[in-house]
């Protein structure tokens, strides 16, 4: 019988170890629920999605607004709504990038960090 090569070992060490954090973090989730569940998930897309609408309307009745008192061939509505409706995105997502550092800082470490070089699913 033929015994294992020392990387051979390395590998099947680095995949017990990845197995285990991931189980870790399951049982992490279940127990901590610390984001409130189906509700807090709900509520943070509805913020997501306010932080979107309301600069692009508020932009849109500017543009109405200049439209309307200087009237010309370049339209102010489309343009600010346009406009509003990027500062939108990029607010929605400096919101959704903190909140996923906030989430990353509160899981367990792992025991063992793994670099994608290090993956045991990779093939020699």
């Amino acid at each position: 019988m033929k015994t294992p090569s020392r990387k051979s070992r390395s590998q099947t060490h680095l995949f017990t170890k990845a197995i285990a954090n991931k189980e870790r973090r399951k049982l992490y989730a279940r127990q901590a629920k610390p984001y409130g569940g189906v509700w807090f998930g709900l509520g943070f897309a509805g913020l997501i999605g306010w932080s979107v609408v309301a600069p692009t309307l508020l932009a849109i009745a500017l543009g109405i607004w200049i439209d309307r008192r200087f009237p010309g061939q370049f339209s102010w509505t489309l343009a600010l709504m346009l406009a509003g409706l990027t500062i939108g995105c990029l607010i929605a997502w400096e919101w959704v990038s903190k909140e996923q550092e906030r989430m990353a800082k509160s899981q367990p470490s792992d025991d063992f960090p793994q670099s994608p070089a290090d993956s045991p699913n990779q093939k020699d």
